[in-house]
């Protein structure tokens, strides 16, 4: 049945010429910003991030999940946990004529699990933010994340401030020039982006109990594989951020779908994004069980 299913969405969206394309990049290294130029190259019609199905300087439908005041409301928020706001989203899905949709995502196995919460294919192309910003911006983008908590929201502020005033920090009107080492800067193009400072990134630090982080990284790994059970998180407070030993349990013979690599920066790239937490090392131990 589920096989069938697949194969009449495929056919469903075949027939219907929509494309789903992916950006994907660590926390802070300016995806959001950067989304404009992808879909101007490649003609995007929408643009699904932090929970928010956006088109040109409009938001559609979604919540915001830099409105969260929590890690844990954060992170479901941004994958559409919630039933009800993935159906607002499929429904104005299905009242817009599109053909392109841009997902927004830390990681690949985020815009898949996305893609098929909304009903929508699978991406066919992935973009990575190292292939459309120079080492310089990235940089720069993450120095302002994490030394004054900012994030970007690619509309302009007047549509934040209809919904969230409380989290809006500023605005900015972005002019690119042309720039023959970018690829998606071929011409001058110009935009406003605004500025947000969420409740879970108001501090530039953030003491944390081990309990807590325990929960926090239990719940992520929930979202991302609910086999995967957390024991204990350990942490070790350094200088350039949290050094953290995440204690798993497995069951035996259960085959973790990603490398033990991409386990560790989906768990680091989740406390940064959503809770201001600055993780500097991950260290996985896996126990089996069962």
């Amino acid at each position: 049945m589920k096989t069938m299913n697949r194969v009449f969405k495929y056919a469903f969206w075949k027939l219907k010429g929509t494309k789903v394309y992916a950006l994907v990049g660590k926390s802070g290294t300016g995806k959001s910003f950067r989304s404009k130029l992808v879909a101007q190259k490649y003609h995007i019609d929408m643009i699904i991030d932090d929970g928010l199905l956006i088109r040109g300087d409009r938001i559609i439908a979604g919540k915001s999940a830099k409105r969260e005041d929590n890690v844990l409301s954060a992170v479901r928020t941004a994958v559409f946990d919630d039933q009800d706001h993935q159906k607002e989203v499929q429904e104005a899905l299905a009242k817009e004529t599109y053909h392109k949709v841009l997902i927004i995502g830390t990681s690949e196995k985020m815009v898949y699990k996305i893609a098929a919460r909304l009903n929508l294919p699978q991406p066919e192309k992935l973009f990575r933010i190292e292939d459309i910003a120079t080492k310089e911006q990235i940089d720069t983008a993450m120095r302002i994340r994490y030394s004054e908590g900012k994030h970007v929201i690619p509309v302009p502020s007047i549509e934040i401030t209809r919904n969230y005033p409380q989290i809006v920090y500023d605005s900015m009107r972005v002019f690119l020039k042309k720039n023959r080492g970018m690829p998606f800067k071929r011409r001058n193009v110009s935009f406003e982006k605004t500025i947000v400072r969420p409740e879970f990134s108001k501090y530039s630090k953030v003491t944390v109990s081990e309990a807590a982080l325990t929960q926090m990284v239990a719940h992520c790994l929930d979202e991302f594989d609910n086999q995967i059970k957390v024991k204990r998180v350990q942490v070790q407070v350094k200088a350039e951020g949290y050094a953290l030993t995440v204690k798993l349990r497995v069951p035996m013979q259960h085959q973790i779908s990603t490398t033990l690599g991409e386990l560790q920066e989906y768990i680091a790239d989740s406390l940064e994004k959503y809770g201001s937490i600055f993780v500097a090392s991950v260290n996985i131990e896996i126990e089996e069980w069962g």
